[in-house]
């Protein structure tokens, strides 16, 4: 309940509430709450529409750079995590990793290319706020990864050179071996035991051309890499099993031993 008028030149505020005066210069405006909220909305409406536009412009040049490469390493990940060679192609050109997949292209480029398809908190509009807030929701999504910052938690699925070479879309299905094991609710012990002892083993001990070693599977080095690969995933397997086979012990009532023990006779008995 303030009352303005003019003295001496100056603008005074007198306040029944507050007390004080407020002469000329000293003056401040205090906007009420209200505005304050809604300024803050607009603007920050005003920043995510440029930053959509941004995005926009840069999934079309990524896109634009899509060739028989980026085709076969989309139609690998759609067959193996069932979703839509499209899907898959939208997630690639929105992901801010993107650049990974031409060093893994490139001449002695990236090794691996790695993706996890797993739940993820995603940010959604609440409706019910008139403030514009956000709730925190988990969601699948395929994303590019190094593997090295993120939990894993789902399903990964994985590109691995075999040469130097550039990688063309002549030779990418070649040149470039694609696999993927599950990892659903973090056991990541018996989703690489599932991966060695059911794909890459049995893979390996069908596999007729060794390269420069022509006895192929009758050579002694062979047959030894191969025993060692059979004894990892089976050390592997036994620890999986420790751990989910640990121990539990049990809480025992002591005082149904001890409380009728009179003398050394008796600790020797309940011993």
């Amino acid at each position: 309940e303030s009352k303005y008028h003019r003295h001496g030149g100056n603008l005074e505020t007198r306040s029944t509430e507050l007390g004080s005066a407020v002469t000329g210069s000293s003056l401040t405006t205090v906007l009420p709450a209200s505005s304050t909220v809604k300024k803050s909305i607009v603007l920050s409406s005003e920043s995510r529409k440029e930053l959509a536009k941004q995005a926009k412009v840069t999934k079309e040049e990524r896109r634009a750079q899509i060739d028989g490469r980026h085709r076969y390493l989309i139609s690998r990940l759609a067959d193996g995590i069932d979703l839509s060679e499209q899907q898959v192609e939208e997630t690639i050109i929105s992901d801010d990793k993107f650049q990974l997949i031409e060093q893994f292209f490139s001449s002695s480029g990236l090794k691996k290319l790695i993706f996890f398809y797993q739940d993820v908190l995603q940010q959604k509009p609440n409706a019910s706020m008139p403030d514009g807030s956000t709730n925190n929701l988990p969601q699948k999504k395929l994303f590019i990864t190094m593997g090295s910052t993120e939990d894993f938690t789902g399903t990964c699925a994985f590109f691995l050179r075999t040469s130097d070479e550039v990688i063309t879309a002549s030779n990418v299905s070649q040149e470039v071996n694609f696999g993927m094991f599950d990892c659903t609710n973090g056991n990541i012990l018996q989703g690489l035991e599932f991966f060695l002892s059911q794909i890459m083993i049995p893979a390996l001990k069908s596999q007729q051309n060794w390269g420069a070693v022509k006895e192929g599977l009758k050579n002694s080095q062979i047959k030894e890499f191969l025993y060692a690969v059979d004894k990892f995933v089976n050390t592997l397997s036994s620890y999986r099993r420790n751990i989910e086979d640990k121990i539990q012990l049990t809480k025992v009532d002591i005082d149904i031993y001890v409380r009728n023990l009179q003398n050394p006779s008796d600790y020797i008995t309940a011993g």
